[in-house]
């Protein structure tokens, strides 16, 4: 009888333990589900620096990078104008809150702050001096990677991935 309750309870602890490493397990899969690009591939040379992102499966371009070289995920949007940070997120990169504006989002207007983003990365593309917003309305952590970066580059979409290309 002692041996049964031994089996018993050393089941119970196999069961804990598969519970937590597939917990684990799938977290990280849907983490690499939402960003693809992690540690974008990367490319350089004598005329530019290259990166090629994979689109994620609801169909956006995000990658992990760094503003001020700290880690940052950005969500690549045409249609914003600016880089737009969350005010939580921008308090961590230690990005200084300049004058009040307003701005049109999805949900309406809000009050943002300009902000100036001095060294952004993703891969071997390097911007300088990016005009930014900071959003207190932000919930997300991603950062809106807006036109007043992708201007500085160039894109093209074929497929799945999109290649950026920071010419010299």
């Amino acid at each position: 009888m002692p041996t049964q309750k031994i089996g018993t309870g050393m089941m119970a602890i196999a069961f804990i333990i598969a519970l937590g490493l597939m917990t684990v397990f799938f977290a990280d899969v849907e983490s690499r589900q939402y960003n693809p690009n992690p540690s974008p591939d990367s490319t350089i040379n004598e005329e530019h620096a290259q990166v090629t992102l994979k689109r994620n499966r609801q169909g956006h371009y995000v990658a992990t990078g760094l503003i001020n070289r700290k880690s940052a995920e950005f969500l690549l949007d045409t249609g914003a104008t600016d880089v737009v940070i969350p005010m939580d997120l921008a308090d961590h990169l230690s990005l200084r809150r300049g004058q009040p504006g307003r701005a049109m989002t999805a949900n309406g207007p809000v009050t943002v702050y300009s902000t100036s983003i001095d060294e952004l990365s993703i891969g071997d593309i390097k911007l300088y001096n990016v005009p930014a917003s900071i959003n207190p309305g932000m919930s997300d952590q991603a950062i809106l990677l807006g036109m007043s970066a992708l201007k500085q580059i160039e894109f093209v979409q074929r497929g799945d991935s999109l290649t950026l290309r920071q010419l010299y």
